[in-house]
């Protein structure tokens, strides 16, 4: 019986009835450095795109690999697809340089050459100095069609680490956003604040987000509509925040958490300013009190934090990212205070889901990195501190941010990198 193609049929179902993986044990993602070619299905992808928009989920982001949008000379891997993003992986090349820039209409390695101070090997590893600027070319390229554009940001390991990262491409006139149809190489610019570290060929710092034709901002009434199907906010027992008693205004704001649950509940982590180099190889290796200084309950439920420090802070609600949602905390505008919050603004789908269609118990708080400017500024529990911006997803992902991924974060209270070991 032929496959229907309603609008109700998923671009993965068109895949299996197709015979892409229907002799295979493995999982669509898991096939991806696969041989074996399929003229129809890579055509089929833009032709089921076509008067859709929104963001790519995993198993289009697979297809795209598949056609060579994305390309690499060393194979992409499963690990790096997530719900609706690909990790980007460092190349072998570093260059520390001068300044930060943006090549606008030049190609990103002409500029470089006049800004270059000295380049090196990262293969078996390098040191990235505090508060140094570098620049290094990322392994994976883009040959994107004309309805296809890209949005990137840093991994929530490498904004808690106080990391400034940002991609630039060849004659680009802004940080992060790769144009439509955008043919060439990635370039990563990283920025330690607060840490020494070492990295190396191939370790993810970043990751990409494809869109087709434009991403869809939910208006404030569409997502008021959404949130009384599914929920996102939810206090600290579970219970359903009501829209009514929820701030909606180009998005839904979330507040900081300076209370915490217990008298002696620690509300806050401090960087400190002399650390050693943190290996970004090592995973749960280094004790916490060797790089932060732990911020406990203040007495008046409300915090001064110091200018051009670096804090770890968590919402006072718990934040639920349902399977077909993408979100966005989208750093705090600067009329709202002097400090800047997220630095790694992007929430995968599923975030804070506990996999059930249940109204009870979902929600996962949602972890700050917040550095001050210029003035010292007061915090006080429960304070609007960020907005979450929701975006469409073209279809649901395949995989979804959790436990079966092995995500870091999935259940997360105020939770350091994941270079920190939780029981030190």
């Amino acid at each position: 019986m032929p496959l229907k193609r309603g609008l109700k049929t998923s671009f993965f179902a068109r895949m299996v009835y197709l015979g892409r993986f229907s002799n295979s044990k493995l999982k669509p993602w898991e096939l991806m450095n696969s041989t074996v070619e399929s003229n129809l299905l890579q055509s089929d992808l833009m032709g089921f795109l076509k008067g859709k928009s929104g963001y790519l989920p995993c198993q289009m982001i697979e297809q795209v690999h598949r056609q060579g949008m994305i390309h690499s000379k060393e194979p992409i891997s499963a690990s790096q697809i997530q719900p609706v993003s690909l990790d980007l992986r460092l190349g072998p090349k570093a260059y520390r340089i001068q300044c930060s820039f943006l090549p606008e209409n030049e190609p990103v390695e002409s500029k470089l050459k006049e800004v270059s101070l000295y380049d090196f090997d990262i293969t078996d590893g390098g040191i990235l100095e505090k508060n140094a600027i570098y620049l290094i070319p990322l392994m994976e390229e883009l040959a994107l069609p004309s309805s296809l554009y890209g949005l990137a940001n840093p991994k929530s390991s490498t904004g808690r680490l106080d990391m400034f990262t940002r991609v630039i491409v060849d004659r680009g006139h802004r940080f992060d956003e790769i144009p439509l149809g955008y043919r060439g190489k990635l370039y990563l610019e990283i920025i330690p604040r607060s840490f020494p570290v070492k990295i190396h060929k191939g370790l993810s710092l970043n990751q990409l987000r494809l869109a087709h034709v434009s991403s869809q901002t939910l208006d404030k009434k569409k997502l008021e509509i959404k949130y009384k199907k599914n929920p996102i906010l939810f206090d600290r027992n579970g219970m359903i925040i009501p829209v009514d008693q929820v701030r909606v205004n180009e998005g839904i704001y979330v507040s900081v958490d300076v209370a915490g649950d217990q008298p002696e509940s620690i509300i806050a982590y401090k960087a400190k300013t002399n650390s050693t180099v943190i290996d970004l190889s090592k995973i749960k290796h280094y004790r916490a009190d060797e790089f932060w200084e732990p911020i406990y309950r203040p007495r008046k439920n409300r915090l001064i934090l110091e200018p051009e420090s670096f804090y770890i802070m968590m919402s006072k609600e718990k934040v639920c990212i349902w399977p077909d949602w993408l979100a966005e905390m989208v750093a705090y505008e600067p009329n709202s205070g002097e400090l800047r919050t997220h630095y790694a603004g992007f929430f995968d789908s599923g975030f804070g889901w506990n996999g059930t269609d249940e109204l009870m118990n979902q929600g996962t708080r949602a972890v700050m990195e917040v550095r001050p400017h210029d003035v010292p500024f007061m915090v006080e529990d429960g304070q609007t501190f960020c907005r979450l911006k929701f975006e469409k997803v073209v279809e649901r992902p395949e995989k979804v941010y959790g436990l079966a991924l092995n995500s870091n974060y999935h259940s997360q209270g105020l939770a350091l990198s994941k270079y920190f070991d939780p029981d030190h």
